[in-house]
């Protein structure tokens, strides 16, 4: 059951020109999330199947459509907040979408989205990534009929290399490198029929856990076991779709990191500033040690954009734990960087040995319970980490270059 939380609700941005493959990606992404009940905004979706969502009459709410033009020019960040409330507004304290993907017309500007997103006055929601669909076939047309196509791919999280099954191998490696090129920092994949693993995008959450909304993968186990494409599912495949699955995940990599010794803020902050291109999404969560002995911290990073949740730790073990998911990332070296980022207390030896002696007991602490008030140095350790935690009280940034700077600057 996923109740309501500091944990907000990402929504990922869809952009690309007319006829990149973004219908085709958000079908996708509805019938292949692993149960995840995603919200969707769309300027039409006459495409997006909605005899499927008459299914079930919870559905029709996890759905809005715009049929008066370019989101970005048909809405302000105001009227897309009501939009936003609609989806995102917890039942029974539980919510209702896991994530929201709003797909762009094909001529909506990508950077007027970003900011309506981050300008949003909705507590519930967070910046998810700005993902944009290029044409592998059409891409040098479209570049010449749309020279802000670099600009685009400049402002992007994520770029979809789409339907690089129709060129050669050679014709791919050349869009390949060019969109790299123009793209700087961003992920980069390559996908036929927009097919790209979910999980790249957003955690995709087992039905099971959950009450609330039906998804769309719900709805297709009654339907006949026919894909979004009239194929034969992915359950009748011999290997039970793992095959698919697998191909999916080889687009990207992923680093798992555990620590059982609290990390050094200032460090990992380091890390988080410099992370390196390709690695597109980060989550999970961190112990910080001294510097906060009562709270863990949820992280959500997304391209270049950085949030911190800090929460009360639960029973058990006190752990460092991450997932790192990029593309063209050097796992063993982003391994090495954050074992390098764990702290001394570990050791006995504080951050700051000029501030130790600030550092006092807990009276009554519990045995398994750090005995430690956080000293002046802990609290000015975290100081990098706290820019990133949004007060409730605080309005979120009104420029898409928030989103996109590097999140030490």
């Amino acid at each position: 059951m996923s109740k309501a939380s500091p944990q907000q609700i990402p929504v990922v941005v869809l952009a690309g020109f007319l006829g990149s493959g973004k219908t085709t990606l958000l079908n996708h992404l509805l019938h292949h999330g692993g149960g995840t009940r995603i919200g969707a905004i769309v300027n039409d979706f006459g495409s997006i199947e909605i005899d499927a969502m008459a299914v079930a009459g919870q559905l029709g709410d996890s759905t809005v459509s715009l049929g008066n033009g370019c989101l970005c020019c048909a809405v302000d960040a105001s009227e897309l907040d009501v939009y936003l409330d609609k989806l995102t507004r917890p039942v029974h304290d539980v919510h209702a979408i896991d994530v929201i993907v709003i797909e762009a017309s094909g001529i909506a500007e990508p950077q007027e989205l970003v900011r309506m997103v981050l300008a949003s006055d909705n507590p519930r929601v967070v910046y998810g990534g700005l993902v944009e669909v290029v044409d592998t076939a059409e891409f040098d047309a479209t570049r010449e009929k749309h020279p802000e196509v670099e600009r685009h791919l400049g402002l992007a999280d994520l770029v979809v290399v789409n339907k690089a099954d129709r060129v050669t191998d050679a014709e791919r490696t050349r869009v390949l490198d060019a969109v790299r090129a123009a793209a700087e920092r961003a992920a980069v994949v390559t996908a036929s029929y927009a097919r790209i693993d979910p999980e790249l995008l957003f955690d995709c959450r087992p039905t099971e856990e959950r009450i609330g909304q039906l998804s769309f993968d719900d709805l297709h186990r009654h339907d006949g076991n026919r894909s979004d494409d009239g194929n034969p599912s992915e359950s009748q495949e011999p290997d039970g779709g793992r095959g698919h699955e697998e191909h999916l995940h080889a687009a990207y990599e992923s680093v798992a990191f555990t620590s059982d010794v609290a990390m050094d803020p200032r460090r990992l902050m380091a890390f988080l500033d410099g992370r390196p291109d390709g690695l597109y999404r980060i989550k999970g969560y961190v112990d910080f040690g001294t510097g906060d002995t009562l709270n863990r911290y949820a992280v959500h990073a997304v391209g270049r954009f950085l949030r911190f949740y800090p929460e009360p730790w639960p029973a058990g073990e006190r752990l460092t734990q991450l997932v790192l998911i990029g593309a063209g990332i050097d796992a063993e070296a982003l391994h090495k960087e954050l074992g390098a980022c764990r702290s001394d207390e570990a050791a006995g030896t504080p951050t700051d040995v000029t501030d130790a002696t600030h550092t006092r007991d807990v009276p009554h602490a519990s045995q398994g319970e750090r005995s430690h008030v956080p000293s002046i140095a802990d609290e000015r350790a975290m100081w990098g980490v706290l820019r990133y935690v949004q007060d409730k009280g605080d309005e979120a940034p009104d420029a898409p270059e928030a989103a996109h700077m590097p999140s030490g600057t």
